[in-house]
């Protein structure tokens, strides 16, 4: 039902973003294309354009907090504050436990928070959970 909607990776850092992608496609079973951005004016950029066939609106974000110049939580407080934007789902995945950063991605509008596994095999398990659920059981909104 998920197929190659699009998943837009926000992580400046190249060993965990080889490492997310990597267990995303760890079984084989992904269809859906993967677009990176480094930093969080790239994301902004990148979901500022018009949606076509070549760009597509992404089904779902996954929003790393700490990133070089416009940080995450800027990044969700702008995509959840734009009408256009605001339907699609961001998955903060980030090194941060800590309650404050927690508590601040909800109020921002997160749909869900998750604290980077420091283990591959963990972060693994992890990214096959969340694609479990958000490509298997969950509903999408249809993209624009």
């Amino acid at each position: 039902m998920n197929d190659n909607k699009l998943i837009l990776i926000v992580e400046d850092s190249d060993d965990d973003y080889y490492a997310t992608n990597r267990a995303f496609k760890k079984d084989g079973n992904l269809s859906n294309p993967i677009v990176r951005c480094e930093d969080g004016q790239e994301a902004l950029n990148y979901l500022s354009q018009e949606w076509t066939p070549s760009h597509p609106k992404p089904a779902m974000i996954l929003l790393d907090l700490n990133l070089p110049g416009l940080d995450g939580r800027l990044v969700l407080k702008e995509i959840k504050n734009t009408r256009r934007l605001a339907n699609i789902p961001i998955v903060v995945l980030t090194t941060s436990d800590d309650e404050k950063d927690i508590e601040e991605c909800y109020d921002l509008g997160a749909n869900t928070y998750i604290q980077k596994p420091v283990k591959l095999e963990s972060l693994f398990d992890a990214v096959q959970k969340l694609k479990d659920y958000w490509f298997q059981i969950a509903i999408l909104p249809k993209g624009d």
